[in-house]
């Protein structure tokens, strides 16, 4: 089967869910982000960089990022408080390949583990599979953060294998793991993703009722 030569390069749009909502991160995040972000050096432990000292160093941060073609990141808006709590971004885009990786995440302690991130990471694979049609979409993490590698197969990422001493991170070793889906395996999984993001599945409380199955 013939391929394109190229697929449509992402782009910086809003993102709509359910519970939350993808906004491209501008400066009107930014005391939200500081808030969620600030003295959180076990949740930054794996990123790599340190979280704000003060609100200048995230502003530095942002400055960095606003107009960068490798990582497009994306503040996490909790629809019920209108305010952002978090952020993920789009990384190792290659629009030559179709494919993309979801990475440099944070989630704060408001919405960590709950629907609104498992709605962000969905809204994500929506876009790059439905919208832009990619044929991969990768998610990666220090083998050492058992809590991400959890996650991603969580979400439906399959275990490719280790990159050892990939890269030096914070004057660390890591050894990277790599996961990923690919186009024919979305379908199914996005329509796991919506069975569990039914209103239907969760108590009064926000607690859901059955577990979310990406895979059989």
């Amino acid at each position: 089967m013939s391929l394109p030569s190229s697929f449509p390069p992402p782009q910086r749009i809003v993102l709509e869910g359910r519970y939350c909502r993808l906004e491209p991160l501008n400066e009107s995040h930014l005391e939200d982000l500081y808030r969620v972000t600030k003295g959180q050096e076990e949740r930054f432990k794996y990123l790599p960089e340190f979280p704000p000292k003060n609100e200048e160093e995230l502003k530095n941060w942002f400055n960095s990022k606003v107009n960068s073609e490798e990582d497009f990141v994306f503040a996490v808006i909790n629809k019920s408080t209108g305010r952002c709590e978090g952020r993920q971004s789009f990384l190792r885009i290659f629009p030559t390949h179709g494919t993309i990786e979801i990475g440099s995440i944070f989630y704060g302690d408001d919405i960590s583990r709950t629907r609104i991130t498992t709605e962000a990471v969905y809204l994500f694979g929506e876009y790059i599979f439905d919208q832009l049609r990619y044929r991969r979409f990768e998610w990666k993490c220090n083998n050492l953060n058992q809590p991400s590698k959890n996650a991603a197969v969580r979400f439906g990422f399959q275990f490719e294998g280790i990159f050892r001493q990939h890269l030096v991170v914070k004057g660390e070793n890591r050894d990277t793991a790599w996961f990923s889906i690919i186009d024919s395996e979305w379908p199914s999984i996005k329509q796991s993703f919506e069975k569990w993001l039914q209103e239907s599945n969760f108590d009064q409380d926000g607690n859901q009722k059955e577990k979310l199955v990406t895979r059989s």
